[in-house]
Formats: C-alpha cells, sequence, structure tokens
C-alpha cells in the first residue's frame, strides 16, 4: 500500500464520523423508542453494506466475528446509555474511548500510541471538557456505566477491524447491523407501534442510509489504512459536528464553551494527524 493511498484513511475517517454525528439531529425528529430506531436503521444499512458489497465474504475468522459482536454490543449499549442518563453524559463518557485504544491496541495490535497520539489525548479531554462542562453530570449511574461499557466495545471495534487490514473488513458491519436489526426489530414486538409518519420515515432512511450505512463503508476503508488508535482519535470529531447539526436545523445554539472545546478537538485531532498520516506498517 502506497503512501497516497494510506494517507487518504484520515480524511476517510473523518467523513464516516462526519456522517455518525447527525445521529443526534434524526433521532430528535423521530418519535420512536431508542430499540425500534436502532433495529430499522440497522435493516437498512444491512441492504446498503450488501449493494455495496455485492458478494460478501464471510469467512466467520475471530477478527470478522468480534468485530461485530463489539459495533453491535457499542450500538446497543450506546442507546441504551441515552435512555438511563442523559444524552452529554453518554456522548462524553463514550468519547474516553481512545485511550483504551491506545492501551489494548498496544498489547493485542502491536500498536503502539506516539507522542503526538497522548499529547492530542490531553487536548482532546480539555475541549470536551469545555464542550460539556456545563452538561457533565445530573445523570444516572447506570446509564454512565452502560456509556463507558460503550466506550470499551467501540474501542475493541476498532482494534479487531484493524486486525482484518490485510483483508475485507466491512463483512464485519454487514453482521454488526444484522444482529443490532435482529435485537432492535425483536425488541419492538413488545414495545408501542411507531408512528409511520412522512418526517419519521425519511430520518430513519437518512440514518440508515448515510449516517450508519455509508459511514460503515468509509470506516472499513479507513481502518485499513491508519492505526487503531488514529482511527478513533479522529472520530472523536464526531461530538463536535453533532451539535452544529442541531443549531443549523433545530436552532439549539451551542454555547461559547462548547464552540472553544470544538475548536481545541478539531485542532488537536488535526495536528496529531498531519504530523505523521502514514502510521500503517502496511
Amino acid at each position: 500500500m502506497d503512501n497516497r493511498s494510506r494517507a487518504l484513511g484520515v480524511p476517510a475517517m473523518a467523513a464516516a464520523a462526519f456522517l455518525w454525528s447527525i445521529a443526534g439531529l434524526f433521532i430528535k425528529l423521530i418519535d420512536w423508542h431508542p430499540l425500534t430506531i436502532s433495529g430499522v436503521r440497522s435493516l437498512i444499512a444491512v441492504l446498503v453494506i450488501l449493494a455495496w458489497l455485492k458478494r460478501p465474504r464471510l469467512h466467520w475468522s475471530f477478527p470478522q466475528v468480534a468485530a461485530a459482536l463489539s459495533y453491535a454490543a457499542t450500538m446497543i449499549l450506546f442507546v441504551s446509555a441515552n435512555k438511563l442518563t442523559t444524552s452529554s453524559n453518554a456522548i462524553i463518557l463514550q468519547y474516553i474511548g481512545p485511550i483504551f485504544t491506545a492501551i489494548i491496541g498496544s498489547w493485542i495490535l502491536k500498536e503502539r500510541a506516539r507522542v503526538e497520539h497522548w499529547i492530542a489525548f490531553l487536548f482532546v479531554a480539555g475541549g470536551m471538557a469545555l464542550m460539556f462542562m456545563d452538561k457533565l453530570g445530573g445523570g444516572r449511574l447506570a446509564g454512565d456505566l452502560l456509556a463507558v461499557l460503550s466506550a470499551l466495545a467501540f474501542s475493541f471495534t476498532f482494534i479487531f477491524m484493524r486486525m482484518q487490514k490485510a483483508s475485507s473488513s466491512l463483512e464485519s458491519m454487514l453482521l454488526a447491523h444484522a444482529l443490532t436489526a435482529a435485537v432492535g426489530l425483536t425488541a419492538s414486538l413488545f414495545l408501542p407501534a411507531p408512528h409511520l409518519t412522512t418526517k419519521a420515515l425519511t430520518s430513519v432512511a437518512v440514518l440508515g442510509i448515510f449516517q450508519v450505512g455509508l459511514a460503515a463503508v468509509l470506516f472499513a476503508y479507513a481502518i485499513k489504512r491508519i492505526s487503531a488508535v488514529t482511527a478513533n482519535l479522529v472520530a472523536v470529531i464526531e461530538p463536535v459536528f453533532n451539535p452544529i447539526w442541531v443549531f443549523l436545523v433545530l436552532g439549539e445554539a451551542p454555547g461559547a464553551r462548547s464552540i472553544a472545546g470544538g475548536v481545541v478537538i478539531i485542532a488537536a485531532v488535526t495536528a496529531a494527524s498531519v504530523i505523521n498520516p502514514f502510521d500503517s506498517p502496511g
């Protein structure tokens, strides 16, 4: 793999995080139970990924299955955390993941975080503290714990996806969404029937096609070209863009601290990424 191909890994990961960030906006527009949203969204994502792959290669290797299970767990735990704690708590705790990835990845993948990564972690932590200074807290302990478990599961997703760098890893995303769809839709059988409005159907279609479907394709492309810790660090831009979408569409303006924190995070991630974008050993 040449340096030009590797260099595309960072913008691909940024694009995936950018798409992930629209979740908050479109979920706000859907008056359904979160598990129903997760199930329908993932069902649509399965169709998108199948259309992209055409002939998926399911060899059921440990990394393929482990990545699928960890990502499915990430999605389900994060949805559950949002029900049991504040959304601000859930997302800030979700993004302690890069630290988990750096520690676990150095052991499993032998990909050690570089000095600029650790410096970026400090600035990201500071930026997120600014963003949520007035919002972090007030959540429930159970929800906060689920958010931390979601962050841990997300970290394993990056690691197991990275273990498949010599082969296609998109099949793991396919399996993850199939499992999430099965869990979400089964749970929906015991929940109140969703209101099938045009706004809700359009919003869940956007979530399935772009927010998780196309994002999965970009994620699988990126993780073959950059280290797991770099990918997870770049993904931290998701909570930065999340309130921007809500502001642009719903008029919920972020405060000065949120804007300052977002600037710090984007600057830290950008600096760590451009110092050495060719961090893939191959």
